[in-house]
């Protein structure tokens, strides 16, 4: 084994308590932003995550995440072992859960709901995190309405600005960030604890058909965020869907906002990958803007 991996055998000993010795690494396919493998001794297998050094922060956020989404005790998520930098290397060491694409959508879509109701006094975070590789900043805040004007579609409008966005994208973004509160019109949100970044490759089941969700932007927020993203790329069963809003319905303005919700993550994508997602981020501004003109 190299040097890295005696390394991180040496940091999951002491973070468990437990000696680790590796006779097994195996890379993990999946996921744009980070490499991934498992390490076994043939007994305790883990799941890790690298990045250079520099993105340590990143896995800080991500480990913190997770411990909160495992403290509201709804949807099982990989407990964190321990984090840190290694032959220049930044890991994130979590529980390895083998997982299948399919398993108890209704369990999952309850589970949601469940931690949903997990609250703050106001919407943001402990601490800022990561959308992708984007910086996700989560000031506390008390304006549903402003922290998304500022710190969801302000930031992710100044970055496409820098990437070369701009034109008719730019006047549109200005022009429904001024009248963002019509969407919002007769609907107040409360915090709740969300995944953040709740799209299909972020959630599985175990063999016993119970569900995991992992790689997490967490921060709390309107529920709705997390139902919307779900929706975006598809990748959830049904059952999901209407075992959510069973347990607790949605707002008749779900549709509009779902839009609105949505738009981050696709300039989020325009900024970080390009392509024809500028032109999608232009369409959604359109359809927006015409509910609210």
């Amino acid at each position: 084994m190299s040097v890295f991996h005696t390394e991180l055998a040496a940091a999951i000993g002491r973070a468990s308590g437990m000696s680790f010795t590796v006779r097994n690494a195996r890379a993990v396919r999946g996921g744009d932003i980070s490499e991934a493998f498992t390490l076994s001794d043939g007994t305790r297998t883990f799941f890790v995550k690298t990045q250079s050094a520099s993105r340590l922060p990143m896995f800080e956020a991500e480990a913190a995440g997770l411990a909160e989404l495992a403290a509201a005790n709804a949807v099982r998520v990989p407990q964190g072992v321990c984090h840190g930098v290694a032959e220049g290397q930044a890991y994130l060491v979590l529980e390895y859960l083998p997982l299948k694409p399919h398993g108890d959508a209704v369990l999952l879509g309850r589970q949601l709901a469940q931690q949903h109701r997990v609250g703050a006094a106001q919407f943001g975070g402990t601490r800022d995190n990561w959308i992708g590789a984007t910086p996700q900043p989560n000031a506390w805040t008390d304006d549903w309405v402003e922290f998304w004007r500022v710190q969801r579609l302000g930031f992710q409008l100044k970055l496409a600005a820098q990437n070369g966005y701009g034109g008719t994208l730019q006047r549109d973004g200005e022009a429904l960030m001024a009248g963002l509160e019509g969407v919002f019109a007769g609907y107040r949100p409360q915090p709740s604890l969300l995944h953040g970044d709740l799209w299909g490759g972020n959630h599985g089941f175990l063999d016993d058909g119970s569900p995991a969700i992992f790689d997490p932007a967490t921060y709390y927020g309107d529920r709705e965020c997390d139902l919307a993203m779900s929706e975006l790329f598809g990748g959830f069963a049904p059952g999901f869907h209407a075992a959510y809003r069973e347990a607790w319905p949605l707002d008749a303005g779900y549709a509009v906002r779902r839009t609105l919700y949505n738009l981050y993550h696709i300039l989020n994508h325009a900024n970080m990958f390009g392509g024809g997602y500028a032109g999608q981020v232009q369409r959604m501004m359109a359809q927006l803007l015409a509910e609210i003109r």
